[in-house]
Parts: C-alpha cells; sequence; structure tokens
C-alpha cells in the first residue's frame, strides 16, 4: 500500500464546482481506496491505495468525480515521497516565511523553464519563482491574491497542455505530514 495525495484544482473556491468532502472521501472509499482523509474544504485527499501508479489513480478521481457530481475535475495525484522531496527542494527560506507568502503550483508533468521565457521575473521583485521537478515555488510576500506575478503564471498560454494547482506552504506541509508513514 501507498500513500497519496490527490488534488482537485477549482473546487468550493467560489465557483459551481462544489464537492462536500465528506462525499468525496465516501467516493474514494468506494474505489477501493483506503484511509482516506480530507484536508479542509479546498480539494486536497490523503489515501492509501495498493493498485495503479499517480497517473491511473488521477484519471480514476477524475472520472469518479465528474460521474458522480455531474462535472469535471482536474486531479493531480502525488505520493508521499514526492510530495516531501518538494518540500526538502524549496529553494527559499521557508522557515522564515508565512505560510500564505510561499506557495507551489504541482504540474501534471515536467516543465521546463522555456515555458515561462516570456515572463520577465524583474519586473515583479521582490516576487519570484523557481522551478522544481514537476512543481514551480512561488514566493510572493503580500500573499497570492495580490500577486501580480501569480497572474502571469496562470495564464492559458503558460500553462497550455497542462494541468496545474497551486497550494500554498502550510499545505504544502500538512500534506506531507499526512502522507508520512503511520
Amino acid at each position: 500500500m501507498t500513500t497519496y495525495a490527490a488534488l482537485l484544482r477549482g473546487i468550493n473556491v467560489g465557483g459551481a464546482k462544489k464537492v462536500p468532502m465528506a462525499e468525496l472521501r465516501t467516493l474514494m472509499e468506494g474505489l477501493g481506496h483506503e484511509s482516506v482523509r480530507s484536508y479542509l474544504q479546498s480539494g486536497q485527499a490523503v489515501f492509501t491505495a495498493g493498485h495503479g501508479d499517480e497517473e491511473s489513480l488521477a484519471a480514476e478521481l477524475t472520472a469518479a468525480v465528474e460521474k458522480h457530481f455531474g462535472f469535471s475535475v482536474d486531479v493531480i495525484v502525488r505520493d508521499h515521497a514526492y510530495l516531501a522531496a518538494i518540500a526538502d527542494a524549496c529553494p527559499f527560506p521557508a522557515a522564515e516565511l508565512e505560510g500564505k507568502q510561499l506557495h507551489v503550483t504541482y504540474f501534471s508533468e515536467p516543465v521546463d523553464a522555456d515555458r515561462f521565457a516570456a515572463i520577465d521575473q524583474g519586473a515583479f521583485l521582490p516576487e519570484e519563482f523557481k522551478l522544481g521537478d514537476r512543481a514551480l515555488y512561488l514566493y510572493a510576500p503580500t500573499g497570492l491574491g495580490r500577486s501580480k506575478l501569480a497572474e502571469q503564471l496562470a495564464k492559458p498560454r503558460v500553462n497550455k497542455g497542462l494541468i496545474a494547482t497551486t497550494r500554498n506552504w502550510n499545505t504544502v506541509v500538512k500534506l506531507v505530514e499526512m502522507t508520512a508513514a503511520e
């Protein structure tokens, strides 16, 4: 059995895509997953599975959510080792920052610097970003909601062909804790 986190993109954040966490947990248990727990209301669940890999588990959950709730939701699934490696590799001084100042955008596949070449990072200082393994770290000292750099990073032309979902540093750390071996 491997422990994973499922990151659902764009649910319960002011739109029509409402997914009650209790229903999501029941849905995931119906897929045969065990130890299903959710964190907050914004689309993350931790579970164990004895079958599949990250991509097949994400596809399975995407299909189940669409069938059950009637709308499509992008899902990224990552195991504990990956989540811990992303937290450990943070290029910013996470211990010195507030959780709202540091974010990780998880991508469905690897990205390279060419994708972001048109963004002049110097124009957004002190905000900045750095790439990681299927992830982007964003330092936004006034928070994500006020970040002009985050607006540029979220443009469709930058993320074309990818699933991308962002979590603040508090959630990044909590998912590492929740997916750790019990």
